[in-house]
């Protein structure tokens, strides 16, 4: 408890001739140095800032006591993960499919996930128009084994899976539409008509599709 009492004093007379705003402005620059030196060690480049408890652009919004909150993505790890398991999941006769899976971060395609912020939803999808026969089972793979076994391995190793702990990431299998100009083969268009009213001549397909996010 000394320690911090002495720390609690030295505080207090560093600021003692400062008025609220040089003390706002002394603690974002503090921040940003402690910032260099967290990145320094092997923290992310990438990061939201909060100040005051609300999502800001710059440290220099801070109104003191603060305080300055950085929150790092750490999507690289995760998502290379998620990828390894699709892969390891999907049909293997050609090699096709599994070299067809895309990243999308808030729907644009990436492939620098240390470059994806915090904040950002992604999504893992593939290309190929009969995604949805592997997702189902029609191509030699069992029913819902690619997309929704890749989740719930991501879970299990990201997520909270069940436990009394909290999650860093969530993560949900959803069927997307996809819109142009993500990828030159998307989205496929049906060439003929289906028996559901969602798959008829003209309609674009949904794509099984793992998504994830940052908890905060």
């Amino acid at each position: 408890m000394a320690r911090f009492d002495a720390f609690d004093r030295e505080l207090q007379l560093a600021t003692a001739d400062l008025d609220p705003e040089q003390i706002s402005k002394a603690l974002a620059v503090f921040a940003r140095q402690e910032l260099h030196k967290a990145q320094n060690a092997g923290a992310s480049k990438v990061y939201d800032i909060y100040v005051n408890g609300r999502a800001a652009s710059s440290e220099d919004e801070v109104v003191a006591p603060g305080p300055i909150i950085y929150e790092f993505a750490l999507w690289e790890p995760v998502i290379t993960f998620v990828l390894d398991r699709l892969r390891q999941r999907a049909p293997s006769r050609s090699g096709r499919f599994r070299d067809s899976f895309i990243v999308l971060a808030d729907q644009v395609p990436v492939t620098n996930f240390d470059a994806i912020s915090g904040r950002a939803e992604v999504v893992i999808t593939n290309f190929q128009p009969y995604v949805r026969k592997a997702e189902t089972g029609q191509l030699s793979t069992k029913r819902f084994a690619i997309f929704d076994g890749a989740k719930r391995d991501a879970a299990r190793r990201f997520g909270n899976e069940g436990r009394n702990t909290p999650a860093a990431f969530q993560f949900e299998t959803k069927w997307l539409d996809i819109r142009a100009g993500v990828h030159p083969q998307m989205p496929y268009v049906l060439k003929r008509e289906g028996t559901r009213k969602d798959r008829q001549k003209g309609m674009p397909i949904t794509y099984p599709s793992v998504v994830m996010n940052m908890v905060f």
